[in-house]
């Protein structure tokens, strides 16, 4: 026989929400299922009528078939299990049951059948205008909020209201249940980011991809690529054809400047963590009473820094200034090796090639392919690289200096940050495919 006396358990009640230098296992499982289940619910609803009024049934050969994807169902199902299973086993071992436990199970299934149904949805409907790809905000925000909240049990690691001294078996079984929900939220954002179960490219260019064009004929290709490989897969085969490029062989003076140049990278990282720091000894030291003496000095210390540094993000400061004007000599290197190599390609073709085509045309892709290269060189070396680099700095500080619940948020910040980079760049290289169409074709020329 289940009783359900009360809502919260004994000696509890859902107005504290900070017990034993931990949160209330009450308040928490009461707050993290309403926020998920309004989420799914509102923003699920809203995105299912949007599907249904201005979209359309895909015809199948265009939906992609992805072992990813039934993982990304499976995941989904295994915590609706989990939700269920978990009320039933306290059930049945204690036999008094709080309240907020059946509102966390209950919740928790309706708001994760909405995102199980959502994502059903957006494999087989599209809108017709639809220029993004990957899933929608809705299903990315959900499940980012659940792989967060269910790091929020982190900060409750001293708590004796949670499960991770593991004295007893009901400790066990809810840390285990817990290590489910956690590996299944993480697996799902980190699954949805890439969106396995859906096209690659807009609904419309699949359906007009029979056009008998160049361009076009040159995206289906592009497109049958892309399909084949994801898109981690292809900036690999992207850095693989460009680092022989970044490492000039034969050249003992450009290898030393390669070297200098990244040198100059990991400066520019530790300028970056000094120069808030130096800051913050200033305030402290005009605040505390120091000596004239100190406070100069750091003031000169934090100038010299800031000089380095350069404003912002030190895109205009010496360091920066020396490290691109040293990576000429790189660019020029790699743009004479590259128009080598395409000429020498050119001029291996028939002569039924070169009478149908224009040379200022073809001069002008060479020109247009060459620049593409060392853009994309540059971006990735100077970029790409140190902020990555800067993002794992900040969170190590953070948690070293402050505690793992900083770093937490500066992760998850960077990490929805970053995926709404991604779509947004997804929709640009949609608007703008004929440049990455040169490229490609360049890649295509000078690749070993």
């Amino acid at each position: 026989m289940v009783f359900i006396q009360s809502y919260c358990e004994a000696n509890t009640s859902i107005s504290h929400t900070w017990v034993d230098e931990g949160i209330a296992p009450c308040f928490y499982f009461t707050l993290v299922p309403s926020i998920l289940l309004s989420i799914s619910f509102f923003l699920g609803t809203v995105h299912c009528i949007c599907y249904q009024k201005y979209g359309t049934s895909m015809e199948p050969k265009f939906i992609p078939r992805s072992r990813l994807y039934g993982f990304q169902l499976a995941l989904t199902v295994l915590l609706l299990l989990q939700f269920l299973g978990g009320m039933v086993w306290r059930a049945a071992s204690s036999g008094e049951l709080p309240g907020y436990v059946v509102l966390y199970s209950c919740f928790s299934t309706l708001g994760w059948a909405w995102a199980l149904a959502l994502l059903r949805v957006e494999r087989w409907r599209v809108p017709l205008m639809d220029r993004t790809r990957g899933h929608s905000t809705a299903l990315l925000v959900f499940w980012a909020l659940a792989f967060s909240a269910e790091n929020l049990a982190f900060v409750s690691w001293y708590s004796p209201h949670w499960w991770w001294d593991l004295e007893t078996t009901q400790k066990e079984v809810q840390f285990a249940l817990w290590l489910i929900r956690y590996v299944c939220t993480g697996l799902l954002f980190f699954i949805g980011l890439k969106a396995p179960g859906l096209p690659r490219r807009p609904y419309m260019l699949l359906i007009n991809e029979d056009e008998r064009d160049v361009e076009n004929s040159t995206q289906s290709l592009l497109g049958r690529t892309e399909e084949n490989q994801s898109t981690w897969q292809g900036f690999r085969k992207k850095v693989r054809l460009l680092v022989p490029y970044m490492w000039p062989r034969g050249n003992i003076i450009l290898q030393v400047l390669v070297l200098f140049c990244l040198g100059l990278l990991g400066v520019e990282r530790a300028i970056n963590v000094l120069v808030p720091i130096y800051y913050k000894n200033i305030v402290n030291g005009l605040t505390d009473g120091s000596s004239w003496h100190t406070v100069a000095s750091t003031v000169v210390i934090y100038v010299g820094l800031k000089f380095l540094q350069g404003g912002g993000a030190g895109a205009s400061g010496f360091v920066s200034n020396i490290r691109s004007f040293l990576w000429i000599r790189v660019q020029q290197f790699t743009n004479r090796v590259v128009q080598v190599r395409l000429f020498a390609h050119l001029h291996s073709l028939s002569l039924r090639w070169h009478l149908g085509r224009k040379t200022g045309d073809v001069l002008r892709s060479i020109d247009r392919g060459t620049s593409s290269i060392n853009s994309l060189l540059s971006y990735i070396v100077f970029s790409i690289f140190p902020t990555i680099a800067d993002i794992v700095i900040s969170i190590i500080y953070f948690v070293n200096f402050f505690n793992a619940w900083f770093g937490l948020i500066v992760f998850i910040c960077m990490t929805l940050y970053l995926s709404k980079c991604r779509m947004l760049k997804d929709n640009y290289k949609t608007e703008t495919q004929l440049p990455s169409l040169k490229l490609h074709c360049c890649e295509k020329v000078i690749a070993p």
